[in-house]
């Protein structure tokens, strides 16, 4: 939906419960001259989401672009992508990029940024004149205070964004997902990818890796044949995936993994990652990528306790990072991500070093992450492996073995959850499609492989509220929860194929 051009800063009346204020900045555009609008996409109470478009109606190119504008105090600019920004006190300017600048007559471009307090900007610019276009501004202040259209407020707002529509993705309803080790053998074998059997739906492949932990430059190589005799050729790899997307399955590089540990700490290492996997997805032919930070690629610095509005640099460089891939390949592109109980779930208990310190800075890091990213997420499947004991959404305590872990571990990301038991911050629940979890292939796959029967059990307490034990779904019933992802597709041919054997048919009878 293309953005209204008819107000000029004004603010829109709130839709109602559960629907977003909205305003914009701009103006109706005059014939023949380059126009900016800034518009927000979704308002939460404390915080907001804005898109910013700059549109060339002109008959030359732009060369770059600059938008400035002003908040009142009270309110800020965060996480922001395609764009650069400075800032002085509550001025904010955002620039072009390199590959969003020049701009051709009749083209556009935009860029977008999360924004805390209440406030709406102000005294918007485009490249020095009006948004709208005419002459600049009169810096004499008004002469009287413009009213407000914004109504009393007479219960607190909402902290829970407005659930956004599914997005069409080609998958199946309920998908098989697995990880393909395409780098590397890793003791179960290597298995080229035009043999990989049709019932996997997403194929992650495992692993794209930095240069060095901070550098942000990702590479992905084929297993060498030293290690993995009969790998194919690239050639030969390209078709195959090629072939695999034609059948409407989705091939994802997976980012990280346990040795793969990135940390974009500078702007720099940010711009680097960018560049360099989208160099490997266009290489590749890929539909997206898999996030599959773990280690220590993410941590909160000492202070930043607000996971709606992160200060971190490697987890606002990230955040920017995925903002500018999704920007680039559009609707399309799918993301997923894979982090450990640790980084998630623990977040109800412990987030960050804490409001005194002294907690691990990785708890809960993996939230302001999935949070600004909540409307671009294909699929989270976190990894219920490999994990010590993590308190559910009853308080009590659950470890891996069985249906119970999974159950309890899931239903937290679909009804949302308290961070760090502080209920006036509500980490807000996915939806159904956008949730999976991940469970180990075989016993040599990793710690807390659970039998089929035990992951069916979980799935049919999820979907259908049936069979759940002794937890009780704060959730209720998922009918469109989305399916379950196995480390890894080679462990499980290892093993002689049970995870597919016994899960796909099992997703498919789900409806």
């Amino acid at each position: 939906m293309r953005p209204s051009r008819s107000l000029v800063l004004a603010v829109v009346a709130a839709l109602a419960a559960g629907g977003a204020a909205t305003w914009t900045a701009g103006s109706a555009s005059a014939a023949g001259i380059p126009t900016a609008t800034v518009v927000k996409t979704s308002d939460w109470g404390s915080g907001w989401q804005a898109l910013g478009t700059v549109t060339n109606g002109g008959d030359t190119a732009i060369t770059s672009w600059k938008v400035e504008f002003d908040l009142p105090a009270g309110s800020s600019v965060g996480s922001y992508w395609d764009a650069l920004l400075t800032t002085s006190g509550q001025h904010f300017t955002f620039t072009n990029r390199e590959y969003n600048a020049p701009v051709a007559p009749g083209a556009s471009v935009s860029f977008g940024f999360l924004g805390s307090g209440t406030g709406s900007p102000t005294n918007c610019l485009l490249n020095g004149a009006p948004c709208g276009g005419g002459t600049p501004p009169v810096s004499t202040p008004p002469t009287t205070t413009p009213p407000t259209t914004t109504p009393p407020t007479t219960t607190p707002p909402t902290t829970t964004p407005p659930v956004t529509e599914p997005p069409i993705t080609g998958l199946p309803k309920h998908a098989l997902i697995g990880y393909l080790h395409a780098s590397f053998a890793n003791g179960s074998g290597y298995l080229r990818m035009a043999d990989v059997p049709a019932d996997w739906d997403i194929i992650n492949l495992a692993f794209g890796e930095p240069t060095s932990p901070t550098s942000g430059d990702i590479r992905f190589t084929l297993c060498p044949a030293t290690e993995c005799p009969g790998v194919e050729s690239e050639a030969d790899f390209i078709a195959a995936i090629k072939a695999k997307r034609a059948a409407g399955k989705k091939v994802l590089l997976s980012i990280g993994g346990e040795k793969g540990q990135v940390q974009l700490t500078t702007t720099a290492a940010r711009d680097a990652f960018v560049g360099s996997v989208s160099a490997i997805i266009d290489k590749y032919g890929l539909d997206g990528v898999d996030v599959d930070f773990e280690g220590h690629s993410l941590s909160l610095n000492t202070g930043d306790t607000d996971f709606k509005n992160p200060t971190t640099p490697v987890i606002v460089n990230l955040i920017s990072a995925l903002k500018s891939l999704k920007s680039r390949y559009g609707n399309g592109f799918v993301l997923t991500m894979a982090p450990e109980t640790f980084f998630v779930q623990l977040g109800y208990q412990y987030y960050g070093s804490g409001p005194w310190g002294g907690q691990d800075p990785r708890s809960g890091s993996y939230l302001p992450v999935i949070y600004a990213m909540r409307n671009d997420l294909t699929v989270l499947h976190v990894q219920d492996y490999n994990s010590g004991s993590i308190m559910g959404l009853d308080n009590q305590y659950h470890s891996m073995g069985g249906a119970d872990f999974h159950i309890a571990m899931t239903d937290m990301m679909l009804a949302g959850f308290p961070v760090a038991g502080n209920t006036a911050t509500m980490f807000p629940a996915l939806r159904e499609d956008q949730v999976a979890f991940g469970a180990p292939a075989a016993v040599s796959a990793g710690n807390g492989y659970v039998a089929p029967a035990g992951v069916q059990q979980a799935v049919t307490c999820l979907v259908k509220g049936s069979n759940c034990g002794g937890y009780t779904p704060r959730s209720g019933t998922n009918p469109d929860f989305r399916g379950l992802m196995t480390w890894s597709i080679n462990w499980d041919r290892y093993y002689g194929w049970e995870f597919r054997n016994a899960h796909k048919p099992f997703l498919n009878a789900l409806g």
